[in-house]
């Protein structure tokens, strides 16, 4: 039985930082719903299952969320908890993202055996990382340092450092936070360095399209400011027709009442980096969106783009 008075089941992976959020979901809801009944299900999803392979090999279609979504549409559960970097920005017939909450600081750290931050990193310095955004643009940076892929959750990759695997690596502010791994952080990246990952830092939930009780009840944890800086993301993402694993780094933010959206397109090589920012009313986030992807396109990102559909190194 679903609905306010019965059992509601939310769907998670299985990850500590998937429960931790799922969790924190679910504790902020039962604010609002103390007598309402919350069941966790743990569903394992493809990104769980294949760990050896780098990311941009893979493809990116619903690597961390297809399990989940058909575990919606199958009414196995009443909604999902996501990261929403990891959300396709097309979603399956029948769903829709019915909440998203309040941003958690979007930027990408870097963890160092040395303490040492990006700027003092010597040449040649192993740096870990599996997402082509963060390789293109850590390159276009520092040249001289050596990017190598890097799977696992948060924990594993630290102790891979720590063993010596990598002098450096680089996770999301959000992820290393919220598990409590913050003493290990050597320096948040500046957003000049390196624009995050679209929706990084957010978390959205996911329903039923037509399931108005369960989206009335998600909707008590959504940040509108939050959310519309998402659409504006994610509008952007799509327009450059970039999937989740695409060199395409974004970050919306509210300023006096409008949104201002900067993102950059960058070749995987770090030598072709392209960025630019543009302001749009609150309203309008999706049209921002549409507007400085276009613009990105026409000064050279549909190039960069195309030759690594095509498998190119640009």
């Amino acid at each position: 039985m679903t609905g306010k008075t019965g059992v509601i089941k939310v769907g998670t992976r299985k990850s500590k930082l998937a429960l931790w959020q799922t969790n924190f979901v679910v504790d902020s809801l039962k604010g609002f719903y103390p007598s309402v009944e919350f069941e966790i299900v743990l569903i394992e999803t493809k990104g769980d299952q294949i760990l050896d392979v780098s990311l941009d090999k893979l493809g990116d279609k619903g690597f961390f969320t297809k399990e989940l979504e058909t575990a919606l549409l199958n009414r196995e559960v009443d909604f999902a908890v996501h990261s929403m970097k990891d959300l396709p920005t097309g979603l399956p017939e029948g769903l829709v993202i019915a909440a998203v909450t309040k941003r958690h600081d979007p930027r990408d750290v870097i963890i160092s055996r040395d303490n040492l931050t990006f700027a003092r990193l010597p040449a040649g310095a192993r740096v870990g990382t599996s997402s082509p955004r963060r390789k293109s643009q850590l390159l276009h940076a520092r040249p001289d340092i050596v990017l190598l892929d890097m799977r696992g959750n948060v924990d594993t990759r630290i102790k891979k450092m720590e063993t010596g695997d990598y002098d450096a690596i680089v996770l999301a502010a959000a992820g290393v936070e919220r598990l409590g791994r913050q003493d290990v952080i050597t320096e948040k990246l500046d957003y000049s360095i390196c624009l995050p990952a679209v929706g990084q830092g957010a978390l959205g939930i996911e329903t039923r399209a037509g399931d108005t009780e369960i989206i009335e009840m998600v909707r008590k944890v959504n940040d509108l400011a939050t959310e519309r800086c998402v659409l504006a993301e994610r509008s952007l993402l799509r327009s450059l027709e970039g999937g989740c694993q695409a060199p395409v780094g974004a970050l919306a933010a509210v300023r006096s009442g409008s949104i201002v959206l900067e993102a950059v397109v960058a070749g995987t090589d770090g030598l072709v980096l392209i960025r630019d920012a543009m302001a749009g009313d609150l309203s309008a986030a999706e049209d921002l969106g549409e507007k400085l992807a276009s613009v990105l396109l026409e000064r050279g990102a549909d190039d960069i783009l195309k030759k690594i559909r095509r498998g190119h190194i640009s």
